[in-house]
């Protein structure tokens, strides 16, 4: 993600429905309560997230589903960031599965913008587009590719969402100021309007950002890579309306001959960001003279538009030598932090708290050894490195500083003018998909690691429902997907492996008849089937967080135990 765009205001300024960001929307306040610290009880919390931005609030709604209590400390009281529009905007379908098992995907679908197609030009020449619709898995799952929205929405609606399940103990104007790692727990130094006080607890996560100060006071080493490109969004809303499309321009004639790209937003509102010059002024480049220069030469000189928030902003590459410290997990920016292109750092950060919290809540509920948590590192980091990498080598394409980077991106573009061939070289960003963790620790068979579509099913109660509903059917436990014979003995040794272990079993609508009394799950175009990779008699495992742990073909009840033992990290 980028750093927090400097703010420079900008009129005029037009409300839109009722809720105004920086100079066009008023984002909502939430009051500062005195904590009960203050007042001298004390006492020790099972989970302290650090941040109510996506990473932090996805943890903290999440830990509410899972039946545990979390405090959200935030040293701000308001959502996204004061003074700005638009940061993160562009939102994946991994991503949205989360909100949708989290309870607010209807109204991000309700404001926000799905699209599917996207172009690339280098001037007038379109030298890539691509349009997900007639990709084999569109519409396998109940959640669109992409739907774009201003961040703050998503977060506002988290917030709302978190005083709804009514267990998340929000603190705003809560700073952390120290902390203390013990052997059971962490101490926490807080200050507040009110005052300095200590909380004790279990765990952290600390979701604050890329100025996280526990990664300061924790002395954790990392990894930073700055990068010479400067961009400035331009957020604009038209009479006219361009195409609901992604565009991206390698070569903008009416931006110098740089980058820039188009996208809209919720609320009517286009995202322009233009590339600037290594040598540009950020705040001259910004000023709404030269914005109104620059959309009417890329709109002509008739363009009627309202000029919504304008900002510049750069990035750096970082990342954690580790995403946890004891007791304390890093999350979202505060592990790391990548170039916006292709939509992966917040998506990122929301799949980090998605990977942690089902681990910490079996944890905590004794249903699962502590090992279990070390899978967070060994999944999340090797995800955040990868997506680094894509990421650095679209900073290298758009913004090449070596000649030998420049001379391969000018190649590419010439050949893509003429030459399909050569179209898929083009690199202006490799849309944010959800990680594989083909090396993980936890996977117990074929195709472990690999994420699964949020699949439309027949649920048990024979209503109309998706993979996400039958998770929380199971009450958010790892499930069992029977495709292969069941005799009564071994549906007995299924039913006490569901009482030792978090996992409910569910017999596919194609699994043989003798397959016991478990619930039946009506896969009817089955597609599940296809996305599972199912090719005969097996018990498939699925995470509480939808990645497939494996398959086990014609497995008896001492396999499947060891593989839940490996799952839950019992062995």
């Amino acid at each position: 993600m980028p750093e927090d765009p400097a703010v420079i205001p900008v009129l005029p300024v037009t409300k839109v429905a009722g809720v105004t960001t920086g100079g066009a929307y008023e984002l909502p306040v939430y009051p500062f309560v005195e904590p009960a610290e203050l007042r001298g009880k004390i006492g020790r919390h099972a989970v302290v997230v650090i941040g109510a931005g996506l990473a932090g609030l996805t943890a903290a709604c999440d830990l509410a589903l899972h039946g545990v209590p979390a405090v959200v400390l935030d040293d701000d009281d308001t959502v996204g960031v004061r003074g700005a529009s638009s940061r993160g905007i562009c939102y994946a379908q991994k991503s949205l599965e989360i909100f949708r098992r989290l309870g607010i995907y209807e109204r991000i679908a309700a404001r926000g913008v799905s699209w599917s197609v996207g172009r690339t030009l280098a001037g007038s020449d379109e030298v890539f587009s691509f349009d997900l619709k007639s990709q084999p898995t569109f519409g396998a799952s109940e959640q669109p590719p992409f739907i774009n929205l201003q961040q703050f929405y998503i977060e506002w609606f988290l917030v709302d969402r978190a005083y709804e399940l009514g267990t998340v103990d929000l603190r705003w104007k809560n700073k952390v100021i120290a902390c203390e790692a013990r052997r059971d727990a962490v101490v926490l130094r807080v200050e507040t309007p009110a005052g300095h006080y200590e909380m004790e607890t279990q765990w952290v996560i600390d979701c604050s950002g890329s100025r996280s100060p526990l990664r300061v006071l924790l002395d954790v080493p990392v990894q930073t890579e700055h990068v010479v490109d400067r961009w400035c969004i331009s957020d604009v809303r038209f009479r006219t309306r361009p195409p609901a499309e992604r565009w991206t321009w390698i070569h903008a004639p009416f931006n110098d001959d740089r980058a820039v790209w188009q996208h809209l937003m919720g609320d009517d509102v286009w995202r322009l960001d233009y590339q600037m010059a290594p040598d540009a002024d950020p705040e001259q480049f910004s000023q709404p003279a030269v914005i109104a220069d620059r959309l009417r030469r890329q709109f002509g000189p008739g363009i009627e538009y309202e000029l919504v928030w304008v900002g510049p902003y750069s990035y750096r590459s970082q990342c954690l030598e580790t995403f946890r410290v004891g007791r304390v997990f890093f999350a979202g920016d505060a592990a790391h932090v990548m170039s916006p292109f292709g939509a992966r750092g917040g998506n990122s950060g929301i799949q980090d708290a998605d990977n942690l919290v089902w681990k910490l809540a079996l944890v905590l509920e004794g249903k699962a050894s502590g090992r279990l948590l070390e899978s967070y590192d060994a999944e999340r980091r090797p995800a955040a490195q990868q997506n680094i990498r894509i990421t650095t080598r679209t900073a290298r394409f758009l913004s090449p500083q070596a000649p030998i980077d420049r001379l391969m991106r000018d190649a590419v573009v010439a050949l893509a003018r003429e030459y399909p061939f050569a179209r898929g070289f083009v690199n202006t960003g490799r849309l944010s998909s959800p990680s594989s963790y083909v090396d993980s620790p936890l996977n117990v068979g074929k195709g472990g690691g690999r994420s699964v579509q949020n699949i439309a099913l027949t649920l048990p109660d024979g209503k109309r429902g998706d993979l996400v509903e039958l998770l929380e059917y199971a009450d958010y436990c790892a499930l069992g997907l029977i495709t292969q014979p069941v005799d009564r003995y071994f549906a007995q040794e299924l039913e006490l492996l569901e009482q030792r272990y978090p996992v409910r079993f569910f017999r596919l609508q194609n699994a043989p008849a003798e397959a016991g009394a478990f619930a039946a799950v009506v896969d009817a175009d089955e597609r599940l089937s296809a996305e599972l990779g199912i090719d005969g008699a097996c018990i498939c495992v699925l995470r509480p967080d939808l990645h497939l742990a494996g398959l086990l073909h014609e497995a008896g009840a001492p396999d499947i135990e060891r593989a839940l033992r490996k799952l839950f990290a019992h062995g």
